[in-house]
């Protein structure tokens, strides 16, 4: 099926006439390239993820792609769960409204008065959400939450159907997650979806009760991989791989104040096993190119990768880390749009390099 086909098929037009389009541009000698398969790498980042929303929802606008696998720990895991169900239900167009629906009612978890905007385009916490979170880190969830409500389990068994999920995932998915007695990142495929593991991906010990599963306790897949990028190299067919950040690569100047030091280490933990892995992939993809006696299929492999990235370096709104923990609707809507403006600049800039080479630099960027 070429993109006219796809597009009339999501937009409600009759299949006729896009087959009727299709047939006008191969006699008169047109030929319409076909979709450029991609790979999702989704950081997580809390609330954030809302910017990565807004990316999604314009690439899924665009019918020039199509889709494989996609990977995330923590909202990145959201983001790509509900992608899929999404796509499940009604394809593209499917896709955006359940991320739309499940951002929406995400924002209207948080109240208002538990936040306060701050100079320039960011929000933080109000006193009484500074005084929120002091207790929250004095005591453990057990102890503020001692009947384990979850108003997000609530929200994710409401929207999505896991088990036809895992019967008839569109997509390959790969769901992070932190095994908390060994330090090892699990990594759920789609066959092994529930609200359990998402739940796991996303659990931030100091807040959210830990997650157990198969009588394995689980923490936020962001301590070991934010996000798993290998399983989109080895598992996956697409060579094409878009890397959607949170957190920025570089930051300009040394952080002085508190807030800021505070900001920048919880940055660097949630990035660290990431920069690792695509330094990984720099150096082997360098080695593999200066290979002298012939190319195995893991050189090639490595040769045949194809990187993108949005970045988010330059934006205020998701320069706090506090913010994250901030799912406020305004603020999450605010990123959305955010979102959707980098993805349109980056296609604009970079949708040419799609199916023929990277658009990001790996040996100036991770090597």
């Amino acid at each position: 099926m070429d993109d006219s086909e796809t597009q009339s098929a999501d937009s409600g037009t009759p299949p006729a006439r896009g087959l009727l389009a299709s047939w006008k541009r191969v006699l008169s000698g047109q030929r319409t390239p076909p979709p450029v398969r991609l790979n999702l790498a989704l950081q997580g980042g809390g609330a954030h993820g809302a910017f990565t929303w807004g990316v999604l929802d314009t690439l899924l606008e665009d019918p020039r792609f199509e889709f494989e696998g996609l990977s995330g720990s923590s909202a990145g895991a959201m983001n790509a769960v509900v992608f899929a169900h999404g796509w499940l239900q009604g394809g593209r167009e499917g896709a955006r409204v359940a991320l739309a629906k499940f951002w929406t009612e995400l924002g209207q978890q948080m109240p208002w008065g538990l936040m306060t905007r701050r100079k320039g385009d960011s929000i933080g916490f109000s006193p009484a959400g500074q005084l929120f979170s002091s207790w929250a880190g004095q005591f453990s969830p057990m102890q503020l939450n001692p009947f384990d409500l979850n108003p997000l389990r609530d929200l994710l068994v409401e929207q999505i159907d896991f088990a036809r999920l895992r019967a008839h995932s569109p997509f390959k998915l790969f769901v992070g997650t932190t095994q908390v007695s060994t330090g090892k990142l699990r990594v759920f495929r789609e066959s092994e979806l529930d609200v359990d593991v998402l739940l796991a991906s996303a659990c931030l010990p100091k807040l959210h009760r830990t997650v157990v599963i198969d009588g394995e306790a689980y923490w936020d897949g962001g301590y070991t991989a934010n996000p798993a990028v290998f399983p989109l190299f080895y598992e996956c067919e697409a060579r094409d791989v878009l890397l959607v950040l949170l957190n920025p690569l570089r930051r300009e100047g040394t952080p002085g104040s508190v807030a800021e030091i505070e900001t920048r280490i919880a940055e660097l933990g949630f990035s660290a096993n990431f920069m690792r892995e695509m330094r990984m992939f720099a150096s082997a993809t360098q080695f593999a190119a200066a290979e002298r006696f012939g190319q195995g299929r893991l050189e090639q492999r490595l040769l045949d990768m194809r990187f993108h990235m949005v970045d988010t370096s330059r934006i205020e709104s998701l320069g706090r880390s506090d913010s994250k923990l901030l799912p406020h609707g305004p603020f999450l809507q605010r990123l959305q749009q955010q979102g959707r403006e980098h993805a349109a600049a980056w296609l604009q800039a970079h949708a040419s390099a799609l199916g023929r080479h990277s658009s990001i630099d790996l040996q100036a960027l991770f090597g």
